[in-house]
């Protein structure tokens, strides 16, 4: 059984699965090695709120672009401090993703995915595909069409220029 894969199928989402060497799962490398532009690649970050509750969100932004975690995702969790997930709860809260292979398809029902505005201006992007082999390219629209996705404005900010 495959989570991903299997989601997709039943929400009829047209992607295509992109393989990928797991050494080349990180954004920056695979986008170098395989020809994505960043502005094409969306990040999946899972983001956990500072409080015994452990509130967590899957948060997708455009890789040219920066989380605001401790403004935008901090206010929504509704905790005081917010931070990455470990690599340790991201495999224990998604059922098995590895931190480069994060993905919004195929996560936990009631796990909040919130998207930044500006992954819906892209024709297509591509994101995790579950594991650190694949990746899935696909429209934006289908990431909004998510049970539990919204769309937030703000929830990353440009990336200072380096001039």
């Amino acid at each position: 059984m495959d989570v991903v894969l299997d989601a997709l199928a039943t929400l009829g989402i047209e992607h295509e699965v992109v393989p990928c060497d797991p050494d080349l799962a990180d954004t920056a490398a695979f986008c170098a090695e395989y020809g994505y532009a960043l502005d094409d690649s969306a990040n999946a970050i899972l983001i956990v709120g500072k409080s015994e509750s452990r509130p967590m969100a899957c948060c997708v932004v455009l890789a040219s672009t920066r989380l605001d975690v401790n403004g935008t995702v901090r206010k929504l969790l509704g905790t005081r401090k917010a931070s990455f997930a470990s690599a340790e709860e991201t495999v224990e809260r998604t059922g098995g993703m590895q931190i480069g292979g994060v993905t919004p398809f195929g996560l936990p029902a009631g796990l909040p995915v919130w998207i930044d505005e500006a992954v819906l201006s892209r024709d297509r992007v591509i994101v995790g595909g579950g594991v650190r082999s694949r990746k899935i390219l696909c429209a934006p629209t289908s990431l909004a069409e998510l049970s539990d996705a919204e769309i937030i404005p703000g929830l990353a900010k440009a990336v200072p220029s380096m001039e």
